[in-house]
Protein backbone atom coordinates (compact mmCIF):
# COMPACT_ATOMS: atom_id res chain seq x y z
CA UNK A 1 0.00 0.00 0.00
CA UNK A 2 1.18 3.43 -0.62
CA UNK A 3 0.05 4.52 2.81
CA UNK A 4 2.11 4.28 6.05
CA UNK A 5 0.68 1.72 8.37
CA UNK A 6 -2.30 2.58 10.71
CA UNK A 7 -1.73 1.32 14.24
CA UNK A 8 -3.30 -2.12 15.19
CA UNK A 9 -5.20 -0.21 18.45
CA UNK A 10 -7.99 1.24 15.72
CA UNK A 11 -9.24 -1.63 14.69
CA UNK A 12 -8.57 -3.19 17.97
CA UNK A 13 -10.99 -0.59 19.83
CA UNK A 14 -13.49 -0.69 16.49
CA UNK A 15 -13.88 -4.57 16.86
CA UNK A 16 -14.52 -3.90 20.60
CA UNK A 17 -17.27 -1.49 19.86
CA UNK A 18 -18.88 -4.00 17.76
CA UNK A 19 -18.53 -7.08 19.49
CA UNK A 20 -19.87 -4.96 22.88
CA UNK A 21 -23.18 -4.68 21.02
CA UNK A 22 -24.04 -8.04 20.02
CA UNK A 23 -26.60 -10.18 21.08
CA UNK A 24 -25.15 -12.93 23.37
CA UNK A 25 -24.56 -16.38 21.50
CA UNK A 26 -23.94 -14.48 18.36
CA UNK A 27 -21.08 -14.57 15.72
CA UNK A 28 -20.91 -11.96 12.73
CA UNK A 29 -18.72 -12.03 9.53
CA UNK A 30 -17.59 -9.75 7.08
CA UNK A 31 -16.08 -10.25 3.59
CA UNK A 32 -13.57 -8.06 1.47
CA UNK A 33 -14.99 -6.84 -1.77
CA UNK A 34 -14.83 -9.01 -5.04
CA UNK A 35 -12.06 -7.73 -7.70
CA UNK A 36 -14.40 -6.75 -10.53
CA UNK A 37 -14.03 -7.64 -14.15
CA UNK A 38 -13.88 -5.26 -16.94
CA UNK A 39 -13.68 -7.77 -19.87
CA UNK A 40 -10.80 -10.28 -21.09
CA UNK A 41 -8.82 -10.70 -18.45
CA UNK A 42 -8.75 -6.96 -17.52
CA UNK A 43 -10.66 -6.24 -13.59
CA UNK A 44 -11.07 -3.07 -12.24
CA UNK A 45 -8.44 -1.83 -9.45
CA UNK A 46 -9.14 -3.15 -5.91
CA UNK A 47 -10.96 -1.44 -3.50
CA UNK A 48 -11.36 -3.22 0.15
CA UNK A 49 -14.72 -2.89 1.20
CA UNK A 50 -14.86 -0.65 3.82
CA UNK A 51 -16.24 -2.38 6.77
CA UNK A 52 -13.64 -5.39 6.87
CA UNK A 53 -11.08 -2.31 6.58
CA UNK A 54 -12.66 -0.58 9.19
CA UNK A 55 -12.99 -3.56 11.72
CA UNK A 56 -8.96 -5.53 11.01
CA UNK A 57 -7.31 -2.96 8.55
CA UNK A 58 -6.81 -5.74 5.97
CA UNK A 59 -6.71 -4.04 2.49
CA UNK A 60 -6.25 -7.71 0.63
CA UNK A 61 -8.82 -9.22 -1.42
CA UNK A 62 -10.37 -12.66 -0.26
CA UNK A 63 -9.99 -11.93 3.23
CA UNK A 64 -13.25 -13.07 6.18
CA UNK A 65 -13.19 -11.67 9.18
CA UNK A 66 -15.27 -13.78 11.43
CA UNK A 67 -16.50 -12.35 15.02
CA UNK A 68 -17.72 -14.29 18.45
CA UNK A 69 -17.11 -13.08 21.33
CA UNK A 70 -19.09 -16.11 23.04
CA UNK A 71 -16.94 -18.94 22.05
CA UNK A 72 -16.42 -21.58 24.04
CA UNK A 73 -12.62 -21.49 22.68
CA UNK A 74 -10.79 -17.90 23.41
CA UNK A 75 -9.00 -18.30 20.34
CA UNK A 76 -11.85 -18.42 17.90
CA UNK A 77 -13.53 -15.06 19.45
CA UNK A 78 -11.97 -12.96 16.65
CA UNK A 79 -10.62 -15.04 13.30
CA UNK A 80 -9.32 -13.84 10.54
CA UNK A 81 -8.78 -15.77 7.27
CA UNK A 82 -6.35 -14.71 4.53
CA UNK A 83 -5.68 -16.50 1.12
CA UNK A 84 -2.91 -18.40 1.72
CA UNK A 85 0.52 -16.83 -0.75
CA UNK A 86 3.32 -18.56 -2.39
CA UNK A 87 6.09 -18.05 -4.49
CA UNK A 88 3.90 -18.21 -7.75
CA UNK A 89 1.44 -15.81 -6.47
CA UNK A 90 4.52 -13.23 -5.20
CA UNK A 91 5.84 -13.48 -8.85
CA UNK A 92 2.63 -12.74 -10.84
CA UNK A 93 0.29 -10.68 -8.40
CA UNK A 94 2.81 -9.56 -5.58
CA UNK A 95 3.32 -10.87 -1.87
CA UNK A 96 0.02 -11.45 0.22
CA UNK A 97 0.09 -11.06 3.88
CA UNK A 98 1.49 -13.82 5.88
CA UNK A 99 -0.20 -15.18 8.97
CA UNK A 100 2.68 -12.72 10.84
CA UNK A 101 1.79 -9.79 8.95
CA UNK A 102 -2.07 -10.14 9.17
CA UNK A 103 -1.49 -10.06 12.79
CA UNK A 104 0.70 -7.07 13.00
CA UNK A 105 -2.51 -4.83 10.77
CA UNK A 106 -5.03 -6.11 12.76
CA UNK A 107 -3.67 -7.36 16.11
CA UNK A 108 -6.06 -10.68 15.29
CA UNK A 109 -4.10 -13.51 17.03
CA UNK A 110 -5.59 -16.45 14.98
CA UNK A 111 -5.52 -16.18 11.59
CA UNK A 112 -6.36 -18.75 8.99
CA UNK A 113 -5.76 -19.59 5.84
CA UNK A 114 -9.21 -19.28 3.46
CA UNK A 115 -9.04 -22.81 2.46
CA UNK A 116 -9.94 -23.26 6.15
CA UNK A 117 -12.70 -21.05 6.38
CA UNK A 118 -16.24 -23.87 5.93
CA UNK A 119 -14.30 -26.38 8.55
CA UNK A 120 -14.00 -23.43 11.28
CA UNK A 121 -17.40 -21.71 10.53
CA UNK A 122 -19.16 -24.92 10.81
CA UNK A 123 -17.65 -25.73 14.27
CA UNK A 124 -18.28 -21.97 15.19
CA UNK A 125 -21.98 -21.95 13.74
CA UNK A 126 -22.91 -24.88 15.81
CA UNK A 127 -22.19 -23.12 19.14
CA UNK A 128 -23.72 -19.90 17.95
CA UNK A 129 -27.68 -19.31 17.87
CA UNK A 130 -27.76 -16.17 15.84
CA UNK A 131 -25.30 -14.76 12.73
CA UNK A 132 -25.14 -11.68 12.02
CA UNK A 133 -25.00 -10.63 8.24
CA UNK A 134 -23.76 -7.58 6.81
CA UNK A 135 -25.90 -6.00 4.15
CA UNK A 136 -25.95 -2.44 2.73
CA UNK A 137 -28.23 -0.29 3.94
CA UNK A 138 -27.10 3.51 3.24
CA UNK A 139 -29.70 5.64 2.45
CA UNK A 140 -28.04 6.11 -0.72
CA UNK A 141 -27.21 2.99 -2.12
CA UNK A 142 -28.54 1.43 -5.20
CA UNK A 143 -26.58 -2.10 -5.94
CA UNK A 144 -27.10 -4.24 -8.71
CA UNK A 145 -24.22 -6.18 -8.46
CA UNK A 146 -24.54 -9.49 -6.16
CA UNK A 147 -21.47 -8.89 -3.98
CA UNK A 148 -19.33 -11.06 -2.20
CA UNK A 149 -21.44 -10.66 0.92
CA UNK A 150 -24.49 -11.43 -0.65
CA UNK A 151 -22.98 -14.28 -2.05
CA UNK A 152 -21.87 -15.78 1.33
CA UNK A 153 -25.59 -14.39 2.86
CA UNK A 154 -27.15 -16.88 0.05
CA UNK A 155 -25.22 -19.54 0.82
CA UNK A 156 -25.21 -19.62 4.60
CA UNK A 157 -29.21 -19.43 4.72
CA UNK A 158 -29.55 -22.67 2.76
CA UNK A 159 -26.69 -24.34 5.00
CA UNK A 160 -27.83 -22.96 8.30
CA UNK A 161 -31.63 -21.91 8.26
CA UNK A 162 -32.08 -22.59 11.75
CA UNK A 163 -29.71 -19.71 13.27
CA UNK A 164 -31.58 -16.74 13.87
CA UNK A 165 -30.50 -13.85 11.71
CA UNK A 166 -29.30 -10.52 12.84
CA UNK A 167 -28.02 -7.30 11.20
CA UNK A 168 -24.22 -5.49 11.25
CA UNK A 169 -25.74 -2.65 9.69
CA UNK A 170 -27.64 -0.45 12.25
CA UNK A 171 -24.17 -1.05 14.71
CA UNK A 172 -21.86 0.20 11.73
CA UNK A 173 -24.07 3.32 11.14
CA UNK A 174 -23.88 3.62 14.78
CA UNK A 175 -20.34 3.13 15.37
CA UNK A 176 -18.53 4.37 12.38
CA UNK A 177 -20.14 7.74 12.67
CA UNK A 178 -18.34 8.86 15.43
CA UNK A 179 -14.43 8.49 14.17
CA UNK A 180 -11.79 7.92 16.51
CA UNK A 181 -8.52 9.73 16.47
CA UNK A 182 -6.69 7.64 14.34
CA UNK A 183 -9.44 8.22 11.14
CA UNK A 184 -9.21 11.62 11.78
CA UNK A 185 -5.79 12.09 10.89
CA UNK A 186 -6.17 9.99 8.17
CA UNK A 187 -9.07 12.50 7.32
CA UNK A 188 -6.36 15.31 7.97
CA UNK A 189 -4.19 13.83 5.87
CA UNK A 190 -6.37 13.26 2.79
CA UNK A 191 -7.18 16.62 3.34
CA UNK A 192 -3.82 18.07 2.86
CA UNK A 193 -3.42 16.50 -0.07
CA UNK A 194 -6.53 17.78 -1.46
CA UNK A 195 -5.17 21.24 -1.00
CA UNK A 196 -1.97 20.57 -2.96
CA UNK A 197 -3.51 19.49 -5.80
CA UNK A 198 -6.22 22.56 -5.29
CA UNK A 199 -2.96 24.85 -5.61
CA UNK A 200 -1.60 23.27 -8.29
CA UNK A 201 -4.43 24.11 -10.33
CA UNK A 202 -4.82 27.44 -8.90
CA UNK A 203 -1.28 28.10 -11.04
CA UNK A 204 -2.75 26.01 -14.11
CA UNK A 205 -6.06 27.38 -14.84
CA UNK A 206 -6.62 30.13 -17.68
CA UNK A 207 -8.88 30.50 -20.92
CA UNK A 208 -8.53 27.72 -23.30
CA UNK A 209 -7.58 24.90 -20.85
CA UNK A 210 -10.17 21.73 -20.87
CA UNK A 211 -11.34 20.36 -17.72
CA UNK A 212 -9.74 16.67 -18.53
CA UNK A 213 -6.68 18.35 -18.26
CA UNK A 214 -7.15 19.41 -14.75
CA UNK A 215 -8.62 16.62 -13.31
CA UNK A 216 -5.05 15.29 -14.79
CA UNK A 217 -3.13 18.10 -12.42
CA UNK A 218 -5.30 16.88 -9.51
CA UNK A 219 -4.58 13.23 -10.61
CA UNK A 220 -0.81 13.93 -10.44
CA UNK A 221 -0.50 15.82 -7.32
CA UNK A 222 -2.76 13.12 -5.65
CA UNK A 223 -0.58 10.08 -6.39
CA UNK A 224 3.06 11.84 -6.05
CA UNK A 225 1.62 12.40 -2.58
CA UNK A 226 0.80 8.56 -1.77
CA UNK A 227 -3.05 8.86 -2.56
CA UNK A 228 -4.30 6.68 -4.41
CA UNK A 229 -6.18 8.95 -6.61
CA UNK A 230 -9.39 10.81 -6.59
CA UNK A 231 -11.89 9.55 -3.29
CA UNK A 232 -14.67 9.61 -6.20
CA UNK A 233 -15.05 10.38 -9.30
CA UNK A 234 -14.55 14.20 -9.80
CA UNK A 235 -16.46 17.06 -10.97
CA UNK A 236 -14.59 19.77 -12.89
CA UNK A 237 -17.41 21.79 -14.28
CA UNK A 238 -17.14 24.72 -16.29
CA UNK A 239 -19.92 27.76 -17.07
CA UNK A 240 -23.02 25.79 -17.29
CA UNK A 241 -21.98 22.44 -16.98
CA UNK A 242 -22.15 23.47 -12.91
CA UNK A 243 -25.84 22.96 -13.10
CA UNK A 244 -25.54 19.67 -13.63
CA UNK A 245 -24.75 18.42 -10.35
CA UNK A 246 -23.43 15.32 -11.23
CA UNK A 247 -21.54 16.24 -14.45
CA UNK A 248 -18.65 13.84 -14.57
CA UNK A 249 -17.73 13.91 -18.45
CA UNK A 250 -14.86 16.71 -17.41
CA UNK A 251 -14.76 17.10 -21.69
CA UNK A 252 -15.42 20.73 -22.47
CA UNK A 253 -12.77 23.65 -22.91
CA UNK A 254 -12.77 26.84 -20.29
CA UNK A 255 -14.22 29.98 -21.82
CA UNK A 256 -12.53 33.32 -20.33
CA UNK A 257 -15.28 34.66 -18.34
CA UNK A 258 -16.68 31.31 -17.04
CA UNK A 259 -16.68 30.14 -13.28
CA UNK A 260 -15.04 26.31 -12.84
CA UNK A 261 -16.54 24.58 -10.36
CA UNK A 262 -14.58 21.55 -9.09
CA UNK A 263 -15.83 19.28 -6.42
CA UNK A 264 -12.84 16.54 -5.94
CA UNK A 265 -10.85 14.63 -3.07
CA UNK A 266 -7.93 12.98 -1.81
CA UNK A 267 -8.36 9.15 -0.78
CA UNK A 268 -5.75 8.13 1.75
CA UNK A 269 -5.49 4.58 3.62
CA UNK A 270 -8.90 4.16 1.92
CA UNK A 271 -10.44 7.80 4.10
CA UNK A 272 -11.92 10.23 1.62
CA UNK A 273 -11.82 13.92 1.81
CA UNK A 274 -14.60 15.88 -0.61
CA UNK A 275 -13.56 19.30 -1.13
CA UNK A 276 -15.66 22.01 -4.17
CA UNK A 277 -14.16 24.87 -4.81
CA UNK A 278 -15.38 27.50 -7.64
CA UNK A 279 -12.74 29.70 -8.97
CA UNK A 280 -12.87 31.88 -12.25
CA UNK A 281 -11.36 31.30 -15.40
CA UNK A 282 -10.14 34.09 -16.17
CA UNK A 283 -8.64 35.05 -12.56
CA UNK A 284 -11.22 37.53 -11.53
CA UNK A 285 -14.70 37.07 -10.92
CA UNK A 286 -17.49 39.37 -12.06
CA UNK A 287 -19.38 41.82 -10.01
CA UNK A 288 -22.37 39.28 -9.98
CA UNK A 289 -20.21 36.10 -9.85
CA UNK A 290 -18.50 37.35 -6.47
CA UNK A 291 -22.15 38.58 -5.21
CA UNK A 292 -22.95 34.73 -5.66
CA UNK A 293 -20.10 33.62 -4.02
CA UNK A 294 -19.93 35.30 -0.88
CA UNK A 295 -23.75 34.74 -0.39
CA UNK A 296 -22.95 30.87 -1.00
CA UNK A 297 -19.58 31.25 1.24
CA UNK A 298 -21.59 33.28 3.72
CA UNK A 299 -24.43 30.23 3.86
CA UNK A 300 -21.47 27.72 4.26
CA UNK A 301 -19.80 29.56 7.28
CA UNK A 302 -23.05 30.08 8.94
CA UNK A 303 -24.44 26.06 8.48
CA UNK A 304 -20.68 25.11 9.68
CA UNK A 305 -21.29 26.88 12.90
CA UNK A 306 -24.49 24.78 13.82
CA UNK A 307 -22.67 21.22 13.42
CA UNK A 308 -22.44 20.74 17.43
CA UNK A 309 -23.39 17.92 19.77
CA UNK A 310 -26.89 17.91 19.74
CA UNK A 311 -27.95 18.70 16.42
CA UNK A 312 -30.79 17.00 14.45
CA UNK A 313 -29.36 16.47 10.75
CA UNK A 314 -33.05 17.32 9.19
CA UNK A 315 -33.62 20.08 11.41
CA UNK A 316 -30.71 21.34 10.33
CA UNK A 317 -30.85 21.69 7.05
CA UNK A 318 -34.45 23.21 7.35
CA UNK A 319 -32.46 25.53 8.89
CA UNK A 320 -30.01 26.50 6.56
CA UNK A 321 -32.87 26.41 4.25
CA UNK A 322 -34.39 29.13 5.90
CA UNK A 323 -30.28 31.10 5.78
CA UNK A 324 -30.27 30.21 1.72
CA UNK A 325 -33.83 31.38 1.39
CA UNK A 326 -32.76 35.64 2.85
CA UNK A 327 -29.63 35.36 0.35
CA UNK A 328 -31.70 34.30 -3.00
CA UNK A 329 -34.27 36.93 -1.73
CA UNK A 330 -30.93 39.84 -1.58
CA UNK A 331 -29.06 38.29 -4.45
CA UNK A 332 -33.25 39.12 -6.79
CA UNK A 333 -33.28 35.24 -7.53
CA UNK A 334 -36.37 34.94 -5.39
CA UNK A 335 -39.06 37.76 -4.50
CA UNK A 336 -41.13 37.40 -1.16
CA UNK A 337 -44.38 36.43 -2.92
CA UNK A 338 -41.92 32.92 -4.13
CA UNK A 339 -41.34 32.55 -0.61
CA UNK A 340 -45.03 33.22 0.67
CA UNK A 341 -46.76 30.66 -1.94
CA UNK A 342 -43.92 28.02 -1.29
CA UNK A 343 -44.99 24.35 -0.90
CA UNK A 344 -43.19 22.91 2.31
CA UNK A 345 -42.57 19.88 0.56
CA UNK A 346 -40.31 21.99 -1.86
CA UNK A 347 -39.41 25.51 -0.85
CA UNK A 348 -38.59 27.89 -2.85
CA UNK A 349 -34.89 27.76 -2.22
CA UNK A 350 -34.74 24.37 -3.48
CA UNK A 351 -34.72 26.28 -7.30
CA UNK A 352 -31.53 27.21 -6.80
CA UNK A 353 -30.57 24.89 -4.24
CA UNK A 354 -31.24 21.56 -4.62
CA UNK A 355 -29.05 19.39 -2.82
CA UNK A 356 -28.61 18.41 1.13
CA UNK A 357 -26.03 20.75 2.83
CA UNK A 358 -24.52 17.54 4.84
CA UNK A 359 -23.19 14.34 5.01
CA UNK A 360 -20.89 12.05 6.56
CA UNK A 361 -17.20 11.64 5.50
CA UNK A 362 -15.00 8.85 6.74
CA UNK A 363 -14.27 5.51 4.51
CA UNK A 364 -17.44 6.28 2.43
CA UNK A 365 -17.10 9.64 0.75
CA UNK A 366 -21.00 9.44 1.72
CA UNK A 367 -20.16 7.57 4.53
CA UNK A 368 -21.84 5.36 7.36
CA UNK A 369 -23.31 7.67 10.70
CA UNK A 370 -26.81 8.17 12.65
CA UNK A 371 -29.11 10.39 10.68
CA UNK A 372 -32.19 10.36 12.72
CA UNK A 373 -30.06 10.58 16.31
CA UNK A 374 -28.65 13.85 17.82
CA UNK A 375 -24.83 14.58 16.76
CA UNK A 376 -22.20 13.55 18.40
CA UNK A 377 -18.40 14.73 19.04
CA UNK A 378 -15.77 13.56 16.42
CA UNK A 379 -18.42 12.72 13.37
CA UNK A 380 -16.86 14.09 10.46
CA UNK A 381 -19.35 16.30 8.10
CA UNK A 382 -19.13 18.27 4.49
CA UNK A 383 -20.70 21.16 4.29
CA UNK A 384 -21.53 22.08 0.60
CA UNK A 385 -24.05 24.54 -0.41
CA UNK A 386 -24.70 26.21 -3.95
CA UNK A 387 -26.42 28.24 -5.68
CA UNK A 388 -26.76 27.00 -9.28
CA UNK A 389 -28.32 29.77 -12.35
CA UNK A 390 -28.35 28.24 -15.34
CA UNK A 391 -30.00 31.34 -17.14
CA UNK A 392 -26.96 32.90 -15.95
CA UNK A 393 -24.93 30.27 -17.11
CA UNK A 394 -23.02 29.18 -13.88
CA UNK A 395 -23.24 27.75 -10.66
CA UNK A 396 -21.30 28.19 -7.60
CA UNK A 397 -20.84 25.53 -4.70
CA UNK A 398 -18.14 25.44 -1.71
CA UNK A 399 -17.15 22.40 0.25
CA UNK A 400 -15.34 22.05 3.36
CA UNK A 401 -15.03 18.90 5.75
CA UNK A 402 -15.35 19.51 9.65
CA UNK A 403 -14.95 17.22 12.71
CA UNK A 404 -17.55 18.14 15.36
CA UNK A 405 -16.22 18.81 18.60
CA UNK A 406 -17.47 18.39 22.25
CA UNK A 407 -17.50 22.33 22.56
CA UNK A 408 -16.90 24.85 20.56
CA UNK A 409 -17.39 25.07 16.60
CA UNK A 410 -16.56 22.07 14.84
CA UNK A 411 -12.83 21.74 13.42
CA UNK A 412 -12.05 22.34 9.78
CA UNK A 413 -9.87 19.91 7.76
CA UNK A 414 -9.91 21.84 5.02
CA UNK A 415 -8.98 25.39 7.01
CA UNK A 416 -6.19 26.00 4.70
CA UNK A 417 -7.39 25.14 1.58
CA UNK A 418 -8.12 29.14 -0.04
CA UNK A 419 -11.54 29.89 -0.18
CA UNK A 420 -12.19 33.54 0.05
CA UNK A 421 -12.86 34.94 -3.23
CA UNK A 422 -10.05 37.67 -2.94
CA UNK A 423 -7.04 35.04 -1.55
CA UNK A 424 -8.20 32.97 -5.08
CA UNK A 425 -7.94 35.87 -7.07
CA UNK A 426 -4.51 36.83 -5.98
CA UNK A 427 -2.95 33.06 -5.84
CA UNK A 428 -4.22 32.98 -10.09
CA UNK A 429 -2.78 35.85 -10.57
CA UNK A 430 0.70 35.40 -9.00
CA UNK A 431 3.87 35.86 -11.37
Amino acid sequence: MKYDPIPSDLFVRNRRKFAERMVPGSLAVFNSNDIYPIGADSTMPFQQAPDIFYLSGVDQEESILLLFPGATNPKHREVLFVRETNDHIAVWEGAKLTKEEAFAVSGIRTVYWLQDFDKVFFDLMTEAETIYFNTNEHYRQAVETETREARFIKKCKQEYPAHRVAKSNPILQEIRGVKEPEEIEQLRTACGITEKGFRRVLGFVKPGVWEYEIEAEYLHEFIRNRSKGFAYTPIIASGNNANVLHYIENNQQCQAGDLILMDVGAEYANYSSDMTRTIPVSGRFTDRQKQVYQAVLKVKNLATQMLVPGTLWAEYHKEVGKIMTSELLDLGLLDKADVQNEDPEWPAYKKYFMHGTSHHLGLDTHDYGALKTPMKPNMVFTVEPGIYIPAEGFGIRLEDDVVIQETGAPVNLMADIPIEAEEIETLMNQG
